[in-house]
């Protein structure tokens, strides 16, 4: 009975991985691949100097690697699965049945992971990410409530392996913070995270409040990509700029940069500031403030084309009632996001980062649309 489940299994796993490698047109791709690394290659290539162009090219090889990589796995396990059916039809053996049954689990979870990388369909969704947190409505419970939301996302980045850095973060008066930025590193960063963008309201008893009353909170999140050569997409004239140091703020200490090498840029056309006071090196924080900018002015642009509007940045989120993306009732132990109806009733995972079952959704409810 259990080798009859375990075909049944193999069978439907097998079909699964035929239909996604067709799909994803694995043998044209392996084609594709090898073509584009002789362009690579190729001393072309190199005497144009165009940077630009090596730079889409190393993009496309790096997307076609993981999809190969990834289908190249699965097909490894249901070559290792067939043979372990073969041995189990002879005679039983326990270690073996143990063994089928975790390749099986393995390839299943594989092929849910690939079935993921099929929503991942935008011209950006391969890049790194910056995430953009703003405290709204809600005094300290908001500001506290922007902090959670920044180690929520935090912990998301490590348990996806991927790499994060604060780049700025001004603090509340009291506790909490009022605004930071930050950048995830790891591929399709933005692919996961594009659907976060929105308002997230948190209902809770507040800790501030001695009586103990419920208060609402907002928090707005903008998530945006890291283009690689942001220069050839956006031109800025310096004439635009409005350029200011500060001192980083922060809870003091010995490590507190004393010197006046934060940076604060100013693009006056639209009114978008972007800040950096990760560097020690005032240098390095214009660079990263710049490139910030760069990167969010295209986003902009390229959601104004898309849904006709004015600047975003003008009128991206009123922070309270409106725009809401997802709801966090700590009372009643539930988190629900607006847009799709799932919800989780496990507070505690989801602000631990555990929050891909509202991002595979939304992509899944994107890719519909």
């Amino acid at each position: 009975m259990e080798i009859k489940k375990i075909l049944e299994d193999f069978k439907r796993s097998y079909r699964e991985f035929q239909n996604l490698k067709n799909i994803f047109r694995y043998e044209e791709k392996k084609i594709e691949l090898t073509t584009l690394r002789n362009k690579i290659s190729s001393n072309e290539i190199w005497r144009s100097k165009k940077l630009s162009s090596l730079i889409g090219l190393q993009k496309l090889v790096a997307i076609k690697e993981i999809e190969i990589e990834k289908i190249e796995k699965i097909k490894q396990y249901l070559e290792n699965i067939e043979i372990l059916i073969e041995c189990l039809k002879e005679k039983r053996d326990e270690d073996f049945l143990k063994e089928t049954y975790r390749d099986l689990f393995n390839v299943r979870s594989m092929i849910e992971n690939l079935k993921i990388f099929r929503l991942f369909s935008k011209e950006n969704d391969f890049c790194d990410c910056y995430i953009d947190l703003q405290s709204g409505s809600g005094g300290i419970d908001s500001q506290d409530w922007t902090s959670m939301l920044l180690k929520m996302y935090l912990k998301w980045s490590d348990l996806k392996n991927f790499r994060s850095y604060v780049l700025n973060t001004s603090y509340g008066e009291i506790t909490g913070i009022k605004s930071s930025t930050i950048m995830i590193k790891g591929r399709y960063a933005y692919g996961w995270l594009r659907t976060e963008t929105g308002i997230h309201r948190l209902v809770r008893k507040s800790p501030f409040d001695s009586s103990g009353r419920r208060h609402t909170s907002f928090s707005s999140v903008f998530v945006y990509p890291v283009l690689e050569d942001p220069d050839q997409e956006i031109r800025i004239q310096s004439s635009d700029l409005k350029i200011d140091s500060y001192k980083s703020s922060g809870a003091g200490g010995q490590h507190t940069n004393k010197t006046e090498s934060a940076i604060r840029i100013t693009h006056i056309p639209t009114g978008i500031v972007t800040q950096c006071q990760s560097n020690r090196s005032q240098h390095k924080n214009k660079e990263q403030a710049l490139k910030q900018l760069k990167n969010k002015l295209y986003e902009i642009q390229k959601k104004e084309k898309q849904e006709n509007q004015k600047v975003i940045e003008n009128n991206k989120f009123d922070i309270a009632w409106g725009n809401q993306i997802r709801s966090y009732i700590l009372d009643h132990s539930r988190v629900k996001d607006l847009r799709t109806g799932i919800e989780e009733r496990n507070v505690r995972s989801v602000l631990e980062g555990k929050i891909d079952k509202f991002i595979k959704a939304n992509l899944i409810l994107r890719k519909k649309d």
